[in-house]
């Protein structure tokens, strides 16, 4: 960024009144919440994909006991939902489905986690600026009623904090609202590739427990 852009932003950010300062710590927090989410499901994402691949294998060759050894060592969020099921399989199959949908539903819960921050945050932006544009166009009657005349060097200074305040939150919010939606699209993923996984699971369990019936 030269010198000529950065003075440029700077005179923005001046323009731009106090309300510049909400916004812009909206916009960092923004940024520390998708760089975290980023690196958080990109690793699950990888993880899940190894203990999934893994675990199916044992499970469709019957090594359950093997399967349950693999979600031990992997942090994966698909393995301690698979761990529920897998560690509670010699008490039948209505409990393990019971344990992996508990499991389940916290796993999910910590992949959701921040996203409430991020579609707050995309709310809550554009009201900044809109809240910076009333202020702005008070500052420009204001300017008016003081001269008692109106020209256009008045009202010139609050007109442009309004525009600048509602661009920039228009600016902040829409990225960070792109960016929700990919994670929640990216999580939707993760979750139907566990979903799919545990019902392997239970499938395996419910013949297992048939044979066991028919040969008892």
């Amino acid at each position: 960024m030269g010198e000529g852009q950065t003075l440029q932003l700077g005179e923005i950010w001046e323009a731009g009144g106090f309300m510049m300062w909400p916004l812009g710590f909206a916009l960092g927090i923004g940024i520390l919440i998708i760089l975290w989410k980023l690196v958080d499901l990109t690793t699950n994402g990888l993880n899940n994909k190894k203990v999934l691949a893994e675990n199916d294998e044992l499970v469709a060759q019957g090594r359950l006991a093997d399967a349950l050894a693999v979600c031990d060592e992997s942090k994966a969020p698909a393995a301690r939902v698979l761990k529920g099921g897998l560690s509670r399989y010699e008490e039948g199959t209505d409990r393990a489905t019971q344990a992996i949908e508990n499991a389940g539903a916290i796993e999910v819960a910590g992949l959701e986690k921040g996203l409430v921050w991020l579609a707050t945050l995309s709310n809550v932006a554009p009201l900044l600026g809109f809240l910076g544009t009333v202020i702005g166009m008070i500052m420009a009657f204001q300017a008016i009623e003081i001269a008692g005349e109106v020209e256009a060097t008045l009202v010139a200074g609050g007109i442009k904090v309004a525009l600048i305040t509602t661009a920039a939150g228009l600016t902040i919010a829409i990225p960070i609202n792109i960016f929700h939606n990919y994670f929640v699209t990216k999580i939707d993923r993760l979750v139907i590739d566990m979903e799919e996984s545990a019902q392997r699971l239970i499938d395996a369990l419910h013949e297992r427990e048939a044979r066991s019936a028919a040969s008892g």
